[in-house]
């Protein structure tokens, strides 16, 4: 393979004119320089004489990319163009950024003021295998438009695109270079964007877009030729149908005539015997009519004398009436007044209680206050007296020490010194440690006193706290004998009360369950907004769906029925995905759904979906969808429904995904290119092509489905509480001695309650006390052995200190023997102990008074806080006992207006009461009145009743034969059937429809005349016959004399047996001309069937082609970067402590068709376990990463390989890993080019191609240096 000789450049970006960057014959050249010389420009340049888009070149135009002056405000602009800078101050005041494309505090003159160029080009110059040199040049003309030359021959982009490829150069997988941000790019990716890598890599990524074309095309050939089948057999089925429907129909034809002859004799039989009946009753009735008119007038006179009695006895009877309702006002006003007494009387008991058992509590706490009292003034007069004894022993030990005191003169003082640091210097070594161990004694003998002085006071306040609780424990006695006869009591009393009440708190209790449970469910209704109604079009697709589950067992119901979401928020995202298969309706099998279909055809009952769970096709659901975002999950893992529909909501559902919110569905569906429909939680949908539908219509009311159906429950629950109430008994008021139990039971209760809780107070009391005594215990416990240790360390101590004091002590007394002898001292310890041991004796004392105050001021606070305490526990319980004094004297005097109130109505009762008994003596009296006189009228009246009864009979019998008569001639012209009648009768076609069969000529009013006593005549009522007469001859004799029921009953038993027959048959009466026209549709429908099979296989064939071209270009790609890799990683890792290096490896998600799925890149540091990518370190990531980028290098290897600071977030020892591979393999066929500014890295190349900025030029330059001269 070949390589690139030389790079170069005319007014491109920083590099002003005309400039060669040499790379000649070195294939490691390394392009070094400072931040902003213009490095990148210089990979930039590759990458557009390469074919690269500007906007991969930090640029939106082409133009973007000539270069253009920047200059300083105070610079000079030359005639051509160029900048000259200021010399004062010996420096510039700008300088160069990142790209060297602008200067800091300048600023920039227009195009035309300087005369920048317009133009720039860039030429590579490149020797391929046979040393021949080739030169690619691109332009940027003036229009801003791109010229592609090759050996100075004007060529298309397409042709120079070809030239490159040829060479192996591919711009579309840009594989002979790596920008800056590439490698951290590719360490972050996911499988599927190296998937994606490796399709443009092996060129599977072209064939991409037919794959899909021819798939699709696939899978509606398929699906055409799966209905052209169906529907050939669907055909096929209707012939074989209408064949048997030719021949049902031809015996329906002769059964019905059949039939239609048995109801005209039927119809005959019937009129017939209806006629005779109404002749004969007609005849009955004028016999009775002279019987009748000596009978009503003699019923007429009684009849008055019956209706005055009544009228007087009404009149009492309201003032009766009166009376009684007054009464029962009365009595419940006096029982809602005794009943307001009875809770007041105890409520005055239970007061009195309280404020008896606060004034017993109050002295007992008053002597506990009084002993606390004592003790905080014993411990103060305690106080007192060791601060007297403190200030007379410092006064006694001032005079003391004034007394025993003597003074050395100076000569002697001099001396002293001199032979102090004489022993010092002897001593040096003890007496250090006779200091240490001397400060180390003072302390320790503080600490020894401190805790003595603690272990001290918490002793003390156990004991105290040990009598407490002994006071507590008799008190608790006491109140537990208590509680016990008061609960004996409670028990007796609630026995006898729970036989009285035990029945009716039952019932109570059961009816307030009731009324909170239909009171908590008419609450949600009305929060479920219950004035909603369904529609019309909604009632109507609930009852063709109970209806289709009645007919066919296979239908299991709508979608929506048979599913619910998991949460309420995904209500409204799971109706979105549910779609257009929202109401679609869920069967067993195909068949199922034909037969439906037919049905809803048959009764014109709309249209519906089917969805058949042994036919439809459902796609694998996308596992590597779950877990990739926390907001996000599949939308059938948000439904509940049952296993035996799954497969229908994995159709309905399919791979789509609810998201929490707008924002993680972007990322999802576009960030991260998953091919799949999101749905967020408001309803807005990312469809998989990018289109995204949001808003909210009237459609969209699905989400309420699931409320509804919550609403019907509860209207279900409703109405079973109301019938559970209603079937309770009716509760009664309580008794009088149960209301006085009730009240016993309140107090005994009450006291049992104070009782007890003074038990809990107390408990809780001695439980703290408890907690308190044990912390005590414990802290002695704990400060008895830290005591005993530090008493037995300091006393070892002491004994090393004596030891070095001893030491010490015989080297002064060598030392000061003739000095002590002089001043008459037995050694120098006794002169310096005479000078030391009065303070040494003062501290002591100090200390002995410092720790008796401590202690007495703990007590002392201990014991003021307990005094504090009572007294508040005093002053609290005699404020309640204050108020509940009042209490009971407003109770008192609510009682004694309660009382004079029924006193007051009882007394009105009782006069209610008299008023009532004489309305009742008066009553009794009226009533014998209207009962004689009825009893009279009765009396008369039976034998008209008995002649009326008997003519209303007869009345009946002619109303009903006629209206059954009419009815029978309604149905034969409705129903068309033929009668024979007479030649002077009328047709049945006058006959009106709705005629009510009044009288002919009749008054409607008529009737009520018969009714009135003064009446004696009854009229025979007339039926209206309507002209028709019915001819009774073909009627045979035998059924014209016989009217028994059985006759009737054979003759319908012969008609529903034939209509039977026929109800059966159900023949198409059109079967013969349809089925002529099902047989030309079959031709037509297996010539489309065979060209539809034929398309399938040819579209099958063309998708099998293009997918085996796909698969076999990426496999071939993925084999060999997947050999490559482990070796790659390996070079890249090994090093001399590691020299096996790491292991690295593709894993490909599906290894039918790898570009549908993604591949994922495992690499293990060495020495390290397997983790996943996101878990390596940034220098990690980097070397995986560029391991994988020389992996798929290796493949279809371009010539030369650019590399642009790939080593910026590499350690320096990685950075020699690097340097070390490029070095290896840089050779004839692999040429690295690499801009780098780490040491560790371009010290190792060839060559180096040094960039730098001429500040008086204005442009970036470049000075090659080979390398192999001094290596």
């Amino acid at each position: 393979m070949g390589k690139l000789i030389r790079l170069e450049l005319y007014n491109f970006k920083s590099y002003k004119g005309h400039h060669t960057l040499l790379f000649g014959d070195s294939y490691f050249t390394s392009i070094i320089g400072p931040n902003g010389s213009g490095k990148s420009n210089s990979m930039d340049a590759i990458s557009f004489v390469l074919g690269i888009k500007s906007s991969h070149l930090r640029s939106t135009h082409l133009r973007d990319l000539v270069y253009r002056g920047r200059v300083l405000r105070t610079s000079t602009i030359n005639e051509d163009g160029s900048a000259t800078l200021p010399t004062t101050n010996g420096h510039t005041n700008g300088n160069v950024d990142s790209e060297g494309e602008q200067m800091q505090n300048g600023t920039q003159r227009s195009q035309s003021e300087r005369n920048d160029p317009k133009s720039a080009w860039v030429m590579a110059v490149y020797e391929d295998d046979a040393g021949d040199e080739q030169t690619w040049k691109r332009s940027i003309t003036n229009q801003g438009a791109s010229e592609y030359r090759i050996n100075n021959r004007v060529v298309t982009a397409v042709q120079y695109n070809e030239a490159l490829e040829q060479e192996n150069i591919l711009i579309k997988a840009r594989n002979f270079l790596v920008f800056q941000g590439d490698v951290e790019a590719i360490a972050s990716q996911s499988p599927r964007d190296l998937t994606r890598l490796i399709e443009q890599i092996s060129g599977s990524l072209d064939l991409k877009a037919e794959y899909e074309r021819l798939r699709e095309a696939k899978e509606q050939a398929n699906e055409q030729q799966g209905y052209k089948l169906n529907q050939r057999r669907g055909i096929n089925s209707e012939i074989k149908q209408y064949q048997e429907q030719k021949r049902e129909a031809e015996n329906y034809a002769k059964k019905t005539d059949e039939r239609d002859q048995a109801i005209v004799n039927q119809i005959l039989w019937k009129l017939y015997h209806f006629q005779r009946v109404m002749e004969e009753s007609s005849d009955e009735i004028k016999k009775h009519q002279e019987e009748l008119k000596e009978y009503r007038r003699g019923v007429e006179k009684y009849e008055r004398d019956l209706e005055e009695a009544r009228k007087a006895q009404a009149t009492v009877g309201r003032d009766v009436g009166k009376a009684e309702r007054s009464i029962k006002r009365k009595e419940k006003e006096i029982e809602e007044n005794e009943n307001a007494v009875i809770p007041i009387e105890e409520k005055i008991e239970l007061a009195s209680r309280k404020v008896k058992n606060y004034a017993a509590r109050v002295d007992e706490i008053k002597k506990e206050r009084d002993s606390q009292t004592s003790t905080v003034e014993q411990l103060k007069k305690d106080q007192g007296m060791v601060d007297k004894a403190q200030a007379k022993w410092e006064a006694e030990w001032k005079k003391m020490a004034q007394k025993e005191g003597k003074e050395l003169s100076e000569a002697d003082l001099q001396e002293y010194n001199k032979l102090r640091e004489q022993v010092n210097t002897v001593t040096s070594a003890n007496q250090i440690k006779v200091d240490n161990l001397g400060r180390q004694s003072k302390t320790d003998e503080e600490t020894v006193h401190s805790l003595q002085s603690s272990f001290e006071s918490t002793q003390w306040q156990a004991q105290k706290l040990e009598e407490d609780m002994k006071e507590i424990g008799e008190r608790k006695e006491i109140l537990n004998l208590q509680i016990r006869q008061t609960s004996k009591e409670i028990d007796g009393k609630k026995k006898e009360f729970n036989n009285l009440t035990s029945e009716r708190l039952r019932n109570a209790q059961k009816q307030t369950e009731l009324d909170e449970k239909l009171q908590e469910v008419l609450n949600k209704l009305l929060e479920a907004d219950d004035g909603r109604r369904q529609s019309e079009k909604e009632l109507r697709i609930k009852e063709t769906i109970a209806a289709l589950k009645r007919v066919f067992p296979g239908v299991r119901g709508r979608l929506s029925e048979l599913c619910k979401p998991t949460m309420k928020k995904y209500d409204e995202a799971v109706s979105t995905v549910l779609g257009r298969h929202f109401d679609a309706v869920v069967v067993d099998n195909e068949k199922t759904a034909k037969d439906c279909i037919q049905y809803l055809r048959d009764q014109r009952a709309g249209q519906a979906t089917f969805i058949p769970l042994d036919t439809i096709q459902v796609k694998p659901i996308n596992s590597n969808m779950k877990g990739m975002h926390r907001g996000v999950r599949l939308a059938i893992d948000t439904i509940d429904y049952d296993k035996a529909v799954e497969r229908a909501m994995s159709y309905a559902c399919g791979n789509a995904i609810v998201c929490d919110d707008l924002n993680v569905a972007k990322y999802i569906v576009y960030e991260k290119g998953v091919e799949a429909k999101a749905v967020t939680l408001d309803g807005t949908i990312i469809h998989k092509g990018g289109l995204m539908t949001g808003g909210r219509g009237p459609g969209q009311q699905n989400s309420r489905r699931w409320e509804d159906a919550e609403v019907e429950n509860l209207r279900k629950l409703k109405d079973n509480l109301l019938a559970e109430l209603a079937a309770l008994p009716k509760g009664h008021r309580r008794g009088t001695a149960e209301e006085t139990l009730q009240g016993e039971l309140t107090g005994l209760e009450q006291r049992s309650s104070y009782a007890k809780e003074e038990l809990r107070a107390l408990d809780r009391n001695l439980a703290s006390k408890k907690k308190e005594l044990d912390f005590a215990k414990r802290q002695l416990k704990e400060l008895k052995p830290k005591l005993d240790e530090k008493v037995r360390n300091l006393q070892t101590l002491k004994g090393k200190l004596q030891e070095y004091k001893n030491a010490v002590g015989e080297v002064e007394d060598d030392i000061f023997a003739a000095f002590c002898k002089r001043l008459g001292y037995e050694s120098i310890r006794a002169y310096e102990a005479q000078q030391g041991s009065l303070q040494q004796e003062a501290a002591q004392k100090k200390m002995e008074f410092t720790t008796q105050k401590k202690r007495l001021e703990s007590q002392l606070s201990f014991e003021g806080e307990r005094l504090r305490s009572t007294k508040d526990r005093i002053k609290l319980l005699e404020n309640q006992a204050q108020g509940d004094r009042k209490l009971i004297s407003d109770l008192e005097a609510e009682k004694e207006t309660l009382q004079d109130e029924s006193d007051r109505l009882n007394a009105e009762l009782e006069h209610l009461k008299e008023q009532l008994e004489k309305a009742q003596r008066n009553y009794s009296k009226k009533a014998e009145k209207v009962a004689d006189a009825r009893r009279e009228v009765q009396k008369r009246s039976k034998e008209v009743e008995g002649t009326l009864k008997v003519v209303s009979g007869l009345e009946a019998d002619i109303q009903r034969n006629a209206a059954g008569r009419y009815a029978l001639l309604r149905r034969c012209k409705l129903e068309e059937i033929k009668l024979p009648l007479t030649d002077e009768s009328a047709g049945l076609d006058k006959l009106p429809v709705d005629d009510l069969l009044q009288q002919a000529g009749a008054d409607p009013d008529e009737m009520d005349l018969d009714e009135n006593p003064n009446s004696s005549f009854i009229q025979t009522p007339a039926v209206q016959d309507y002209g028709i007469d019915i001819d009774f001859d073909e009627l045979d004799d035998d059924l014209k004399e016989d009217d028994d029921e059985k006759r009737e009953e054979e003759m319908q038993e012969k008609i529903t047996a034939l209509t039977n027959e026929l109800d059966k048959m159900a023949p198409n009466m059109r079967a013969i001309e349809k089925l002529e026209g099902v047989e030309s549709r079959l031709k037509n429908t297996e010539r489309d069937f065979d060209n539809a099979r034929r398309q399938a296989k040819k579209a099958s064939d063309d998708f099998q082609a293009v997918k085996e071209e796909r698969s076999d270009l990426f496999n071939k790609a993925f084999s060999h970067i997947s050999e490559q890799i482990g070796q790659v990683y390996k070079d890249l890792t090994r090093s001399a402590a590691f020299p096996l290096g790491g292991q690295a490896y593709l894993d490909i998600e599906d290894s039918d068709e790898p570009y549908l799925d993604g591949i994922k890149y495992h690499a293990m540091p060495p020495l390290k376990r397997f983790r996943d990518m996101e878990h390596l370190s940034g220098g990690e990531k980097t070397m995986a990463a560029l391991a994988l980028l020389f992996a798929v290098h290796s493949y279809q290897p371009s010539p030369f390989f650019v590399l642009d600071e790939v080593d910026a977030a590499l350690d320096n020892a990685n950075v020699a890993k690097i340097a070390n591979y490029i070095r290896d393999h840089a050779g004839p066929g692999m040429q690295f080019i690499v801009i780098s500014l780490k040491t560790g890295l371009f010290q190792g190349s060839e060559a180096l191609v040094g960039i730098y900025r001429d500040q008086s030029a204005n442009s970036s330059k470049a000075l090659t240096l080979d390398l192999r001269k001094y290596q």
